[in-house]
């Protein structure tokens, strides 16, 4: 038995590697392509950016409901947006020691609503195909609003793509989509042997390797003093990842006689689901203030240091 868990663990190391090493590449190449072809480098960045720091979440999230674990998915990206939030975030302010946000500019409001959102579609336990279409809806409304927003001058010099980049934007998307299967495949296996649940896992250590991209852009932008495009990959990251990946997770789900039902882990929905809620509501009170000082950061990980702490007892109980 005890070969066995350290045979799932490794491949779940493995998988989650090279599923974020993967969407590098993905995004890399996407975003030269999209250069090459004279999209503005803002509307690169609230698309291709943006959906490619969530790319780990919706290729995990995809993989398990094809897999028959659909609780990966809520845990996943309610797991994703505490992470994103309260770790994030918090190592970026202590670091940075002050980390500007302003409320209007950083699309705040459409955070917290976003987040009021997820609560509205996933708080009886159940998610159905017309709230993921509600999702879906959502995401284009915010990346129209965010063309509308686009300003920029993008006749200037395009620059040029080659072939490899074509190569690596098809291998990449392979590799992400193989990281996401054996990543929920170890999950399984770990979650068989132990008797713990998918959606704990999804919850911790999915989230938290999901959000690594996050949190090394983010932390990469504190020290070189742009600590303001780590607040905004966060709050676009949380954005597309209520959106778009519960929205296209769900839509792969088929009910059948055992899963007539798109179900939502009790423990999410009784607590980590508000603790988001609040936490997005908390970030939104910060930035009327027009910064996260370094003391809130540190309150922040706090924070975070409680999430795990409550779920892994939520798990021992």
């Amino acid at each position: 038995m005890d070969f066995e868990i350290i045979k799932y663990v490794l491949i779940f190391v493995v998988a989650l590697a090279a599923l974020l090493k993967a969407s590098d590449w993905f995004v890399e190449s996407a975003e030269r392509i999209g250069l090459s072809f004279g999209i503005s480098p803002f509307i690169i960045g609230v698309t291709i950016v943006a959906f490619g720091t969530s790319l780990p979440e919706l290729a995990s999230s995809i993989a398990g409901v094809m897999n028959g674990e659909n609780e990966i998915v809520a845990g996943n990206v309610v797991g994703s947006n505490i992470t994103n939030i309260v770790l994030v975030l918090g190592l970026v302010a202590i670091i940075a020691k002050r980390v500007p946000v302003d409320f209007k500019t950083m699309d705040v409001p459409l955070l917290l609503g976003s987040a009021f959102i997820l609560w509205f579609v996933l708080y009886d336990g159940n998610f159905e195909i017309w709230e993921a279409f509600l999702l879906l809806v959502c995401l284009i409304m915010f990346l129209i609003n965010s063309f509308g927003s686009d300003d920029s001058d993008n006749e200037g010099e395009r620059p040029s793509s080659s072939w490899k980049d074509y190569a690596l934007l098809l291998v990449g998307g392979l590799l992400v989509w193989l990281g996401a299967k054996f990543t929920i495949d170890a999950i399984q296996g770990i979650c068989e042997i132990t008797g713990i649940s998918s959606g704990f896992v999804a919850l911790t250590l999915v989230s938290l390797g999901t959000s690594l991209p996050e949190v090394v852009v983010s932390i990469s932008a504190a020290r070189k003093g742009q600590s303001g495009i780590a607040v905004g990959n966060v709050i676009g990251s949380n954005i597309f990842n209520t959106y778009a990946v519960m929205g296209i997770a769900r839509m792969f789900f088929s009910p059948s006689t055992e899963t007539p039902i798109f179900g939502i882990e009790p423990e999410i929905l009784s607590f980590n689901l508000p603790m988001m809620v609040v936490l997005t509501v908390l970030l939104g009170f910060m930035s009327l203030t027009g910064k996260i000082s370094r003391w809130e950061g540190g309150l922040f990980l706090v924070f975070y240091i409680f999430f795990l702490t409550k779920s892994i007892l939520s798990q021992i109980g």
